[in-house]
């Protein structure tokens, strides 16, 4: 009997032991695997700055820059913002991925009618205050301008893109994409001032997990302001220079 219940405390010890060791098996690979993704994606974030010039070499506010690279980013579906202050268009320009929705809130204490007439995207939103319960999903690639029926005066841009990465230039030309996996990108630029406004190639970069700063230069002659005050005329304009370019 004794011996009996020395091997049953013996047998429990060891299978405990022996449920510790599996279970330490099982745990070393995860957590190892772990330390080794954390140390990776440590060791491959990047950042690029990028100065953004106009023609006479002046910082360039509203520029684009996407990028596309070998390794693709996840990407999860969001919901921007394009909203009106002081009957402008804020911010005047605008980038988002292919589906994805922009809510257009009105922060003014007024009534706008915004609407656009552009291929990628037409839609009208009538004389409203507030915040439209719907926004706007922007599912087709390409420019589109955005006008007030009410204020011929504002004039703003959505730019879709299928690129995984990108920014729009501040005040002063500049702008950072962060967290970028190491590699070679290819990179495109737009500005509402391109000719025929149509994106152009801005070249192959290679990112070392330094980082790099580059410059960026656009055969356009535009201010750095942020919201530029436009003619009366502007929306018409930006809508048939819009026009053109899909007809072509």
């Amino acid at each position: 009997m004794s011996t009996g219940i020395v091997w049953g405390k013996t047998g429990l010890h060891l299978l405990r032991v022996f449920n510790h060791c599996v279970v330490s098996a099982f745990k070393l690979p995860v957590l190892l695997a772990a330390c080794a993704c954390l140390s990776v994606n440590s060791a491959a974030a990047a950042t690029l700055q990028a100065q953004m010039l106009d023609a006479a070499g002046k910082p360039l506010a509203n520029a684009v820059l996407t990028l596309r690279g070998s390794a693709g980013a996840a990407h999860s579906v969001s919901t921007d913002v394009m909203d009106q202050v002081d009957r402008q268009f804020m911010p005047n320009v605008l980038v988002v991925r292919t589906g994805e929705a922009v809510k257009f809130p009105n922060s003014d204490n007024i009534r706008h009618h915004v609407y656009s007439f552009s291929p990628a995207k037409r839609f009208e939103l009538r004389l409203y205050q507030g915040t439209p319960s719907e926004p706007v999903v922007f599912d087709t690639p390409g420019v589109v301008v955005l006008g007030c029926n009410i204020h011929d005066w504002m004039v703003g841009y959505v730019y879709i893109t299928d690129d995984p990465w990108f920014a729009v230039s501040d005040a002063q030309g500049k702008l950072s994409l962060e967290n970028l996996p190491e590699g070679r990108y290819e990179a495109t630029l737009w500005h509402p001032q391109n000719a025929k406004m149509l994106p152009v190639a801005g070249g192959e970069l290679e990112l070392g997990a330094k980082g790099l700063s580059q410059t960026f230069n656009f055969d356009v002659a535009a201010s750095a302001a942020v919201a530029p005050e436009a003619p009366v005329s502007s929306f018409g304009d930006a809508f048939n220079k819009a026009k053109r370019n899909a007809a072509q």
